[in-house]
């Protein structure tokens, strides 16, 4: 807890004196110290993005950023922002900090964490961007821009990887200063995101502050649509942002075209940058082929595909089912899923719709246009993979919109109150969460709390592995366990190892004598084939 506002107290200083140099090119974007902070972020992300196409993220690119940002702060004053609370916000802003610093103190839980989030940061600070890395694993071409902002200030000012409980004490910061009090309703919620570097907080986070911009009409259409690119670019499940921002620009502000220049420059960066790690524009769709050589293996993509498929369906129906399914199968079986995400997805048609009779009824432009945005989203999602965590941003969009008039300060207050008391006491002793929501699954990884997190964050260490060759390719599959996050590099994890030899496929590097030039993938020849055996063989072997 106590390293987590150590490392607010560097990083948002940091991000402040970035923000206001960004300010003096773009214009003021939205007012006070969060404004600068909101800024600084999209913008030090930017820098690293390309900055990660020729070089690790380690100290040498984490230490100018960090130096050259508190010398803004301090040479162009930039603390003076903070010099307008008052004595209740003041309390209000330390009370805030202080449960989201605790809540983010404790250990993480979400699978992706372990799976995709630490494995991504790990490679972004030993190598930078890696061409073709999704042939050693496909989750690892995604490489958002957030775990390449958190893989800059991983080295030393956030190393335990508490990004998100950093960005939540700005969003705290936003709330305060903008006296937009129903934003305190989401942060409950939020805390669950805040033990790992998770796209989803941002995202969700970001849209709230966008859309609540849109609806006072902030006319910095030039930045407010580069930022709701920046959003997509962390998670393009988050495409009805940029489309909202379009629409808004062009059709209620009547801004030109010149302003979405810098919006499309990003998004020309994001696209870039996924060729370059897994071969098509828009992870994880195989659509834009360009002939590159270094693309995963259509068998690997198919895989992918009909693994997403059962997710969708909570993986209670195996792939074949799915597949016999007629169109109302395909709709009945995913309503009435076993357990708590069938009412989630009840809910989530629910609140479309409702949504749907309130803009109609409203007859304004921009209500219009925030549905005409969420429904193209939902149409993409339900039609690749309905997950709920695709989706989950819909819910907030759709309360905001419906008692932003609602909740002033004193019942944003008591809502904040009450429902982190219930998301603390979950954190603290997650069998009440096992017990009464079993079908909550992620509520079986959370851990217990413990005295030591008061001061550092709790962290898991496994740095068991072990090592193995096929081909011209050495790397290192953590033994016992499925996730290769404390796994020295390369990693490889079992289950991509199994389905890569499965299809007769295994990933070799580019340069046999450096991996940072990146992987293709090649079929296997008899003496690869012999290798892979026994590969197999001892990691099967290593659990009896």
């Amino acid at each position: 807890m106590v390293l987590i506002l150590l490392s607010s107290v560097l990083i948002l200083p940091v991000l402040m004196g970035w923000g206001d140099l960004f300010q003096k090119l773009t214009g003021v974007f939205i007012k006070g110290a969060s404004g600068n902070i909101f800024l600084g972020i999209m913008g030090i992300s930017m820098v690293w993005t390309i900055l990660a196409f020729f070089m690790p993220l380690n100290s040498y690119a984490e230490i100018p950023v960090v130096l050259a940002g508190l010398f803004f702060f301090f040479r162009n004053k930039v603390f003076q922002e903070l010099h307008g609370f008052k004595g209740k916000d003041w309390q209000l802003l330390v009370f805030l900090v202080l449960v989201i610093s605790f809540c983010g103190s404790f250990y993480p839980y979400i699978l992706d964490h372990f799976g995709y989030y630490v494995p991504t940061i790990k490679w972004l600070t030993e190598f930078g961007l890696v061409k073709g890395i999704s042939n050693i694993d496909l989750t690892l071409g995604q490489m958002s821009i957030w775990h390449i902002f958190q893989s800059g200030f991983s080295n030393f000012s956030d190393p335990l990887l508490r990004i998100n409980s950093v960005l939540l004490i700005a969003y705290a910061l936003y709330i305060t200063e903008n006296k937009t009090w129903i934003h305190l309703c989401f942060i409950p919620v939020l805390l669950l995101f805040s033990q790992s570097p998770s796209p989803d907080l941002p995202v969700i986070i970001f849209s709230l502050i966008i859309l609540n911009e849109i609806l006072i009409q902030n006319k910095k259409t030039a930045v407010l649509f580069a930022f709701s690119v920046f959003v997509f670019t962390i998670k393009p499940t988050m495409i009805w942002l940029p489309i909202l921002s379009l629409l808004y620009s062009i059709f209620l502000i009547r801004s030109g075209l010149k302003t979405l220049i810098p919006g499309v420059l990003i998004g020309l960066l994001f696209f870039i940058k996924n060729v370059y790690t897994f071969g098509y524009p828009v992870f994880p769709v195989a659509i834009g082929d360009l002939g590159i050589s270094w693309q995963p293996a259509d068998e690997v993509l198919k895989t992918s595909s009909q693994y997403a498929i059962q997710k969708t369906y909570d993986m209670q129906y195996s792939y074949r089912e799915i597949q016999s399914f007629s169109f109302w199968d395909y709709i009945r079986n995913w309503l009435f899923l076993d357990g708590i995400k069938s009412k989630i997805n009840i809910f989530f048609i629910i609140s479309l719709g409702a949504f749907t009779v309130y803009s109609l009824k409203k007859k304004k432009k921009i209500y219009t246009f925030i549905l005409v945005s969420i429904l193209i989203k939902s149409a993409f999602v339900l039609l690749f993979s309905a997950q709920y965590r695709f989706f989950i941003d819909v819910f907030f969009v759709i309360f905001f919109i419906f008692f932003i008039d609602y909740f002033n300060r004193k019942k944003s207050i008591a809502v904040f109150s009450v429902l982190s008391l219930v998301f603390i006491a979950c954190l603290i002793a997650p069998t009440i969460l096992q017990t009464y929501v079993p079908s909550f699954k992620l509520g079986n990884f959370m851990g217990k709390f413990e005295k030591e997190q008061l001061y550092r964050p709790s962290t898991y260490q496994y740095n068991s592995f072990q090592s193995y060759k096929i081909g011209n390719f050495k790397f290192n599959v953590s033994r016992k366990y499925p996730y290769s996050f404390d796994t020295r590099l390369p990693a490889v994890s079992e289950s991509y190892l199994f389905e890569h030899i499965k299809a007769g496929i295994f990933p070799q590097m580019i340069n046999k004598e450096d991996l940072s030039k990146g992987f293709i993938w090649k079929k296997l020849n008899a003496q690869e084939k012999r290798e892979a055996e026994q590969v197999i063989r001892s990691v099967k072997n290593s659990y009896r």
